[in-house]
């Protein structure tokens, strides 16, 4: 995810963003406008990352999340709405791998001088991206938020689950989810100079955190006490199954807030202290926090794997046709 930048009439890499208009023309105005940010970058220490690590995380991602796609689609065992969701989520992980792939691949090979770049593609690539990267954000959080109530309406509503959880009003969820991701992004890509821009995502973003923070506590408090009203062998295993999931969903938000976590104190830096020394020095870092954010997506698919049976053994036949055919 790189940040693709016209600086004096060429292709250039802004130092401190790899990617997205709205921080880095942010903090181009507020740099030219400070001293105390540029006396202060050179003192700090920044890590270089390689293009190809980029890429090659980018590549397992895509290929992981694929997996994931196809064996959701094949198998009619996984054809259930919580399924749907985490399908959809591995799709907004794909963003992420898409984008960073695309924009690797663009780098190096100008980088060698392999292709001749035009200004005027420099900005739309650089935009198209910038709108997969929201929508990705977007949709993730809030996949993860329907996902979390899904479970908590399967532990605590469970003989009026299939009633309550239809699978044509999982599609409208999901289709509502990806048009407002979409919406979202190009408004925020338009109006990338505004403020209320960088506010709007870190809210979302600590808004799913408490919305998902409170459906846990109220699972894992009372779902002990609810599994006691429920005395047949089969709704039993169907609670524990629920429980499960709502497990796994408790991993798959941890690792979102460790990876993604560090990307939104960046935002929070762009507003409380964007001239500061100490906040310009956490802003030359930010290609360690892109990183986090491809790892995401590479972790994920692997969380799929491990937590469901069902999902891990589709995507043993799968990667074992794949060997077939390739011998």
């Amino acid at each position: 995810m790189h940040n693709l930048e016209l600086i004096n009439g060429s292709l250039g890499h802004y130092p401190s963003l790899r990617h997205m208009d709205l921080l880095s023309d942010y903090m181009d105005e507020n740099s030219t406008n400070s001293t105390v940010g540029e006396s202060s970058s050179g003192s700090c220490v920044q890590i270089h990352i390689p293009q190809e690590l980029f890429l090659a995380l980018g590549l397992i991602s895509l290929v992981e999340n694929i997996l994931v796609i196809l064996a959701i689609t094949k198998n009619r065992n996984l054809h259930s709405p919580m399924y749907y969701f985490i399908c959809c989520l591995a799709v907004s992980d794909m963003l992420v791998s898409v984008s960073n792939v695309v924009e690797t691949i663009f780098m190096l090979f100008n980088d060698h001088g392999l292709m001749d770049v035009h200004p005027g593609m420099i900005r739309q690539l650089d935009n198209v991206i910038d709108v997969m990267i929201c929508s990705s954000v977007v949709s993730s959080l809030s996949f993860l938020s329907t996902i979390a109530a899904d479970r908590y309406v399967t532990i605590f509503y469970a003989l009026r689950y299939h009633s309550i959880m239809t699978t044509q009003r999982a599609i409208i969820i999901i289709v509502l989810v990806w048009l407002a991701s979409i919406i979202c992004s190009i408004l925020f890509i338009v109006y990338h100079t505004d403020n209320a821009v960088i506010v709007c995502l870190v809210t979302f973003f600590f808004f799913t955190l408490v919305f998902n923070a409170v459906l846990y506590m109220h699972m894992f408090i009372l779902a002990h006490v609810h599994s006691r009203r429920i005395v047949a062998f089969n709704k039993n295993r169907r609670q524990s199954t629920s429980m499960k999931g709502a497990i796994t969903l408790t991993i798959l938000l941890g690792v979102f807030i460790v990876c993604w976590g560090p990307f939104f104190l960046h935002l929070i830096l762009i507003l409380a202290c964007p001239t500061s020394p100490f906040c310009n020095c956490f802003f030359q870092n930010f290609n360690l926090f892109l990183i986090l954010i491809i790892c995401n997506s590479l972790i994920d698919p692997l969380i799929y794997a491990y937590r469901s049976h069902e999902l891990r053994k589709t995507l043993q036949e799968l990667l074992m046709c794949s060997w077939c055919l390739g011998v």
